[in-house]
């Protein structure tokens, strides 16, 4: 008897592994990064979340097998944007939200942005500070309690007292107490380590510092350096500790200069980049994630009464048009760039507009897609999971109508979006 239940079990497990069911893709185009080609007649065959084999012509399925018809589509690896912020989105009421919103707010609104970027085509994000709901909005995703992007998240960003990240910018005096490392404030090397620290503890997977001042905090300037050189260098020691990179919100040049000298590992924004920092990046393999469209969109918000408080509008209506041709003239100098919009600042969902602005500019099409896939993938260290269309790799795959490599503007429309293995869209 033992025997005969011993070999029902080995026959089972020989039915399971024989007849798994596979997923075929039949794609009409499929881009491919690595190449920046486009490739016609694909079939990519997916086993669970992995991707099995990529073969050229339309591959017959088995009879247990599932095949998805994207012949009329172009197919692509999943988009990746390096610098969201889930948990909110703009609104003239954003200063006033946070006074009256509870976490529970802020969470079940990152759920809805969440789920309206998976649906625009981004996959794998990269989040950059938040209140630390972003942590948890995290955790759900991989339970998959909610449906979102595969998120890479910051938690709180890091800031000195007044910096662009300080919470209590903007409040009256007895509201804003002393705010210390616990809460992303630092002043000096010890409380830099201690934030870093602390931030990990949280369960952040990326620090993110705030070197220059910024745009859309109520402080008085919007690109002075915020942090000393020793600060800097104490965050990314602690953080490289750890294996986990920083991140540097920067539009003024010192900023990025002490960030780029401290070992910083991308810069975000860098609207007033000198050639002298660009050639510093360049040397020492230091990623820009540009976020174009938070620059536009921040310039046109501000052209409408009352949008933003006084101070905030003034900055905005100064920084915001210049990241576009930052972004051309580091693009030109060969610094390395990684898709990055700051949605949230905008609508979520807008997302694809940033690659319209990037081949304004001169970038080609396929360049630009690239760039929010193998690229994206690289600057996180991932490019062995995600970012690319090959066997071995984790099933993340979208599609759209037309050819991305004649018009950018059909990344508008995704119209399929497969993120490890499972479908999520299908128009």
């Amino acid at each position: 008897m033992k025997r005969i239940f011993a070999l029902l079990f080995v026959l089972a497990l020989i039915n399971q592994v024989t007849f798994a069911q596979k997923t075929f893709i039949h794609a009409g185009k499929m881009v491919d990064v690595k190449s920046n080609k486009t490739l016609s007649e694909m079939t990519i065959i997916i086993e669970d979340n992995i991707i099995l084999d990529v073969q050229k012509g339309y591959t017959v399925a088995g009879a247990s097998d599932k095949v998805i018809d994207l012949k009329s589509k172009t197919v692509m690896p999943g988009l990746m944007d390096m610098h969201v912020h889930l948990e909110n989105e703009t609104s003239p009421r954003r200063y006033l939200d946070r006074f009256v919103e509870n976490e529970a707010d802020v969470a079940f609104n990152s759920t809805i942005f969440a789920k309206t970027t998976l649906m625009a085509g981004f996959t794998t994000v990269r989040d950059l500070g938040g209140t630390g709901v972003n942590i948890s909005l995290r955790n759900a995703i991989n339970a998959g309690k909610v449906d979102g992007p595969r998120v890479i998240t910051s938690g709180k960003s890091i800031a000195p007292t007044g910096g662009h990240a300080d919470p209590t910018n903007g409040m009256k005096r007895e509201l804003m107490g002393d705010p210390g490392p616990d809460q992303g404030v630092i002043n000096g090397v010890a409380d830099a380590r201690k934030a870093v620290r602390q931030q990990v503890k949280n369960g952040s997977d990326v620090i993110k510092i705030t070197a220059t001042g910024g745009v859309l905090s109520v402080a008085r300037d919007g690109n002075a350096p915020q942090f000393q050189q020793d600060e800097i260098n104490a965050v990314i020691e602690t953080a490289t500790d750890f294996g986990i990179h920083v991140a540097a919100h920067a539009h003024g040049d010192e900023g990025m200069k002490r960030a780029v000298i401290g070992g910083i590992h991308s810069i975000e924004h860098g609207t007033y980049m000198s050639e002298e920092t660009m050639d510093m990046m360049i040397k020492a393999g230091t990623w820009y994630v540009p976020t174009i469209t938070a620059g536009k969109s921040v310039a046109e918000y501000a052209r409408i009464p009352g949008y933003y408080p006084a101070a905030v509008k003034t900055k905005a209506e100064t920084i915001g048009p210049l990241i576009q041709s930052t972004f051309g003239k580091a693009y030109k100098r060969g610094v390395k760039i990684a898709f990055g919009t700051d949605a949230g600042v905008f609508p979520h969902g807008e997302n694809y507009r940033e690659f319209v602005y990037m081949t304004e500019m001169g970038m080609p099409n396929l360049e630009a897609i690239q760039s929010a896939t193998l690229r994206a993938a690289e600057l996180l260290g991932m490019e062995d999971k995600i970012g690319i269309i090959e066997k071995g790799m984790l099933a993340d795959i979208i599609a759209v109508d037309g050819d991305p490599e004649k018009d950018i503007k059909v990344m508008k429309e995704v119209v399929f979006v497969m993120k490890d293995g499972k479908v999520y869209k299908m128009e």
